[in-house]
């Protein structure tokens, strides 16, 4: 039956073309519910409350008085159908427009036709979430040939979920739409807090979950059964601005446009203001929730900056991250976990993070802040809480030890403890390096060597204190220690060898964390390549991530499960050839020569030499004159800018300890082209690859080339004429400096050499780098 509708009411034009779809009503009728809800005509709970009434006034109107006995629950049934189906008719049609029905009841009829191409009726990007959801869910639901009819709508929904939640970078918009699900999509979506995207480092954690769960024919191993993610919540980056709103915070984001000097002069004024910010009570009680559902676990508070693991650029370590123990009350829980953020949200102008921002062209960009809250994967041991391995994987190696070693199988950075000594550059500690072509092959050879580059310190969180806590490992340490032989040997003295017997007494202070036996194991080492592998081929460059690892008894060989805590891209550079050591290079214009953890690369036409004298460093009357040296070393960054310059010094640059080498941090080095550590024997000061740390991290984005000299050792040459007896600049490009001229050498290349420039070349498959002085034709 067929009637003309043109000159009816909305409400009977609707009712009578539903009723030639007698059978599809109901499924279109729910479509128009969803319509209803999601614009904002009415909620769904004030819809059912109007359901209810007035079906309890038709009964009244149909003589019944006493419902209970008068009336089966089929019939009630029965009559909240027709009632709800008579409203929903009602709302549509006084609502909304006549030729959206149309196109209602056109996609419903389709569904029903599997011949015909199915049309969606809104538009994706001006649609609400919850009809994005509703509808993916509709096509997920559909046989495989149905389904494949709307996959283009069903990625395109996918799509615009993804850059409204999650984040809207192309590169990874683009790697994500061929993973991620709508089941993935609303997880996400029912663990935020507010209703921004998540950031930068959640959306990276999420999407390498999914890439690696996946099983696929083309990877050599299946690794799904080893990976797994900490149980993680969002707080969305539109909670950002509703706290800088709050507590009118806005007038400190001009931060970026200041002067680097006056960035950090303001800075601790902007800490203060934003530990003493407000959040909204709805905001607080969401947390409140993530408590509860996390118990009495550790906790981890994490940025997740718009910015941050963004394709080409990592912003590694430049934003906050804090550690909650959350062994406290309730209400001293929550206070914890707020005050957490707040430092995170200060940390967005945090001075090193602008001048990076300026540096990669980014300072314009709008940084919205997210945050990450994760369950701390581990165990508890005594009264300490902490994982049994953390690192940093890399999907690349660019040092060689050996010429055995593959870099494309990756490189390891581990530690037992919290992560944080895997991913800072630390006082007077060593994490174990891992070549993951070669595993058992230590960049170290002997007792004494092995000893010295082992883990001295571990990072844990105090159950009983309720604080993060850095103990020397022999404090914590015992043979008791689950898994300990994988871990750790025993020192001998002239030699270390494993723990053969658990049942032995063996000190604290005789083990060593060496992962020996660990990395001994292939189903621990060929899992982490074959998750670099599939990881690389997913997003179509090497990438870096960072976990936790639990092991789990099992004979004859441990288990192991991998918690993935973030992926990115691997920021790198493509590095210049070396071509190999020029030959016949005279001794006496070489500078210095380097034979251990040798890059790859070539620095040509270096006009200046920054050196700091290890010597007089070391010897240095106090620790006010070493942070002045740094602090020189950052004017003569600026200074410099422009000019091809290299920063020679002790130690270890950026070290957290003063006295193991010049503290600096990324504003204080950007410009320069190498950065050159040197271990004279008898130095405390010895260089430590500081591959996979955030201070790494800052000079693959800086381009800077890193370079460990030892010219003690046979076979190098150091030239001390050179660097200590040309003349010294210092003193004219900073005069107000002069004092500390001999500390600090600025040495003018050509003016110390007769016109000549220094080169260094590295070849990193022959372990040799020279940095000498020759004559360019321009």
């Amino acid at each position: 039956m067929k009637f003309d509708l043109s000159n009816t009411p909305k409400v009977l034009s609707v009712y009578l073309r539903l009723s030639e779809y007698p059978i599809l009503a109901k499924k279109i009728r729910e479509r128009m519910r969803r319509e209803l809800f999601s614009r904002g005509v009415i909620t769904e709970e004030q819809f059912e409350r109007e359901v209810k009434d007035k079906a309890i006034r038709t009964q009244r109107q149909e003589g019944i008085s006493n419902p209970m006995f008068e009336e089966t629950p089929a019939e009630w049934a029965e009559r909240l159908g027709t009632v709800r189906d008579h409203l929903t008719d009602f709302y549509f049609a006084l609502n909304l427009p006549f030729n959206l029905f149309e196109d209602i009841v056109r996609e419903a009829v389709q569904s029903r036709k599997p011949g015909e191409e199915v049309v969606l009726t809104f538009n994706p990007e001006l649609a609400p979430w919850d009809l994005l959801f509703a509808q993916a869910e509709e096509f997920e639901k559909l046989p495989p040939e149905k389904k494949a009819k709307v996959r283009h709508h069903l990625q395109q929904i996918i799509v615009v979920l993804t850059k409204g939640m999650i984040s809207d970078q192309l590169g990874f918009v683009g790697v994500a739409k061929r993973h991620f699900d709508i089941n993935d999509l609303k997880l996400i979506h029912g663990r935020r807090v507010g209703r921004g995207k998540i950031g930068g480092k959640a959306a990276g954690m999420m999407l390498a979950y999914k890439v690696l769960l996946e099983k696929r024919d083309e990877s050599p191993l299946d690794v799904s059964s080893h990976i797994t993610i900490p149980d993680s919540y969002f707080l969305g980056s539109d909670v950002f601005y509703e706290f800088l709103n709050h507590n009118e915070l806005f007038q400190f984001f001009n931060q970026k446009y200041r002067p680097y000097e006056e960035m950090v002069e303001e800075y601790p004024k902007i800490c203060k203001a934003f530990l003493e910010g407000e959040f909204p009570q709805s905001v607080t009680d969401g947390l409140g929730e993530i408590l509860s559902k996390l118990g009495s676990s550790p906790v981890i508070v994490r940025s997740s900056s718009l910015l941050e693991d963004n394709f080409g650029i990592s912003f590694a370590g430049k934003y906050g991250s804090f550690f909650c123990p959350n062994q406290g009350t309730p209400e001293e829980n929550l206070r914890h976990l707020v005050n957490a953020i707040r430092k995170v949200y200060a940390s967005a102008l945090n001075p090193n993070a602008l001048l990076y921002r300026q540096q990669v062209g980014m300072v314009d960009y709008d940084e919205r802040m997210a945050v990450l809250i994760q369950r701390v994967q581990g165990s508890k041991f005594g009264r300490y809480y902490f994982p049994a391995v953390a690192g940093v994987a890399f999907g690349r190696n660019p040092f060689r030890w050996s010429p055995k070693i593959r870099r494309e199988d990756g490189f390891l950075r581990i530690v037992w403890g919290l992560g944080t000594r895997a991913v800072d550059r630390v006082a007077n500690d060593y994490p174990r390096m891992v070549a993951l072509s070669h595993p058992q092959l230590r960049p170290e050879i002997g007792a004494s060597k092995i000893r010295q580059y082992s883990q001295k310190f571990v990072d844990v969180i105090d159950l009983e204190e309720n604080s993060f806590k850095t103990m020397p490992v022999e404090k914590v340490i015992s043979v008791d220690y689950p898994g300990i032989e994988l871990l750790a040997s025993v020192d001998k003295g002239d030699y270390i060898e494993p723990i053969h017997s658990l049942g032995s007494p063996v000190p604290p202070e005789s083990l060593v964390l060496t992962f020996d036996r660990l990395l001994q194991e292939k189903r621990f080492t060929e899992t982490m390549k074959a998750i670099l592998k599939k990881l690389e081929v997913a997003y179509g460059r090497p990438v870096d991530l960072e976990f936790t690892l639990e092991i789990i008894p099992d004979r004859p060989h441990p288990d192991f499960k991998i918690h993935l805590l973030q992926c990115r891209p691997l920021s790198s550079w493509d590095m210049e050839g070396a071509h190999g050591i020029p030959k016949g290079i005279p001794e006496k214009d070489t500078v210095f020569t380097a034979n251990r953890l040798v890059p790859e690369g070539r620095v040509q036409k270096i006009e200046y030499v920054v050196y700091v004298d290890p010597k007089r460093y070391r010897e240095a009357p106090n620790y006010s004159t070493k942070h002045e040296i740094g602090r020189m070393v950052g004017r003569l960054n600026l200074l410099l800018e422009g000019r091809r310059f290299i920063l020679v010094g002790p130690g270890r640059w950026g070290s957290s300890n003063i006295d193991l080498g010049v503290r600096v941090a990324y504003a204080d080095i950007y410009n320069s082209l190498m950065l050159i550590e040197v271990a004279f024997a008898g130095s405390s000061g010895t260089p430590e690859a500081s591959y996979g740390t955030h201070f790494f991290q800052d000079l693959v984005e800086a381009r800077i080339y890193p370079l460990a000299l030892y010219p003690n050792e046979r076979g190098t040459i150091f030239n001390r004429e050179f660097f200590e007896k040309s003349p010294n600049s210092l003193p004219d490009m900073l005069p107000k400096y002069a004092e500390y001229a001999d500390y600090v050498r600025v040495i003018d290349i050509r003016k110390a050499s007769g016109g000549r420039l220094m080169e260094v070349v590295m070849d990193s498959s022959e372990e040799r780098a020279v940095g000498y002085l020759r004559r360019y034709e321009n």
